[in-house]
């Protein structure tokens, strides 16, 4: 049996490297078949939203690599409920990220699921390793 992994996203998606390599090191998890979600609290809610442009920035926008998660049987990402509303959002300003079930003659589903903090503690404490980001 295969341990279950959490990555735990706290942090903006620029300024600091956390964010990107968060998604790097799922990546390479779901390449070598490891039970893996995510989890977004905090500014890690930020790391989601729809339309980041980041050419003031001077960095490359990395958001679009979100929607290659389903690609890697990454489909269960928590987003907490009060985090996204402390600041403003909603599920509508996040990406669309979905995966296909082949369980059910591979329809696509969602794979955020939008928990609340209650809830997204229980999550963690199921899981075997969870590395915050």
């Amino acid at each position: 049996m295969s341990k279950r992994f959490l990555y735990v996203n706290r942090k903006a998606p620029y300024g600091t490297i956390y964010a990107l390599e968060s998604l790097e090191v799922v990546l390479i998890g779901a390449a070598f078949e490891q039970d893996v979600s995510l989890a977004f609290l905090d500014d890690g809610v930020f790391q989601l939203t729809r339309g980041q442009q980041t050419d003031e920035l001077g960095v490359k926008n990395f958001s679009p690599t979100y929607k290659a998660l389903g690609d890697y049987d990454v489909n269960k990402i928590y987003v907490e409920r009060e985090s996204l509303e402390a600041r403003g959002l909603s599920l509508d300003d996040l990406l669309p990220l979905t995966y296909e079930d082949e369980d059910d003659d591979w329809a696509e589903k969602d794979s955020i699921k939008l928990v609340s903090a209650a809830e997204l503690a229980e999550i963690m404490q199921a899981q075997d390793v969870v590395l915050s980001f």
